[in-house]
């Protein structure tokens, strides 16, 4: 990864998954708006604030896409990793406007705001044998 963004941040609304066609067949592509916020803590009051932040636009690829969109609504708080892209494109009203988005490798939902994880079962295992790990050669 050539710019590297790691970030803390709060979904707009869910993610949007869309199933894309590229050169090696479909594959899928969740994009989501984040809001990676700055805090500080205010030296009057003693309280934590927002002092600023920035909104991103995320997407993430292939099976990750697909758990992101299952897992995640908005308002989730997420950790993103992955690279920022800048892109050039045009406004509504014609003018030219620079994007910055980040692809991102993983997306990891936070523990706040949670009640209850639930796992789900383990995939069947295929019949395999275990290896005999009794003779150590020497």
């Amino acid at each position: 990864m050539q710019n590297l963004f790691i970030g803390k941040g709060n979904l707009a609304s869910s993610p949007e998954l869309k199933i894309l066609n590229g050169r090696n067949g479909e594959f899928q592509v969740a994009t989501m708006r984040v809001m990676f916020a700055r805090y500080s803590r205010n030296k009057e009051t003693n309280e934590v604030e927002q002092t600023g932040g920035f909104w991103r636009e995320v997407e993430i690829y292939g099976y990750k896409a697909a758990d992101v969109a299952k897992h995640l609504r908005k308002g989730s708080r997420v950790l993103v990793i992955g690279e920022e892209h800048d892109y050039t494109g045009t406004d509504d009203g014609g003018n030219e406007v620079q994007v910055i988005k980040i692809v991102a490798e993983d997306v990891a939902l936070q523990l706040t705001r949670i009640e209850k994880i639930i796992f789900a079962a383990p995939a069947a295992r295929q019949s395999q044998q275990e290896p005999d790990y009794s003779e150590v050669p020497q």
